[in-house]
């Protein structure tokens, strides 16, 4: 797998990511890539966040979570989150996640998202201006 994705973020991490091993504590990492997918949709798709879940009351739940963790952070290493989309289908969404310092790969991840109405909790198809804002996001990935 690459070690670069179609959007990246850099992140110092934290005193409050951090065990008392003074490493990042694995949950950690989650909120980290969930803080990624929330800048991801609102900066790269154009969509705010906030809006999809409060007025519009579209969820994104993980409905499947695999990780690997391959090399510690400790506090203080600058690093970079970054995604890329695996798969858009009717309903969902597979994402590649990674974390790494420089060059070296600390943590990856493969998530599926589900699109829900949050008021029935049940899944829906993806709208049409994020099924279109991905499109635009996986094309120019692949440019």
């Amino acid at each position: 797998m690459s070690l670069q994705h179609g959007f990246e973020r850099p992140l110092r991490v934290r005193f409050a990511h951090c065990d008392p091993a003074g490493i990042v504590f694995f949950p950690q990492y989650l909120v980290m890539l969930n803080n990624l997918v929330e800048d991801w949709v609102d900066d790269a798709l154009g969509v705010p966040y906030a809006e999809l879940i409060g007025r519009r009351r579209t969820g994104l739940p993980t409905v499947s979570l695999q990780c690997e963790f391959t090399a510690i952070s400790r506090m203080g290493d600058e690093v970079t989150m970054g995604l890329s989309v695996e798969r858009v289908g009717g309903k969902s969404l597979t994402l590649q996640h990674g974390c790494r310092c420089g060059d070296e790969p600390r943590m990856r991840a493969r998530q599926v998202l589900v699109f829900t109405n949050l008021d029935t909790h049940r899944a829906i198809d993806i709208p049409g201006d994020l099924r279109a804002a991905l499109e635009r996001f996986t094309s120019k990935a692949t440019q």
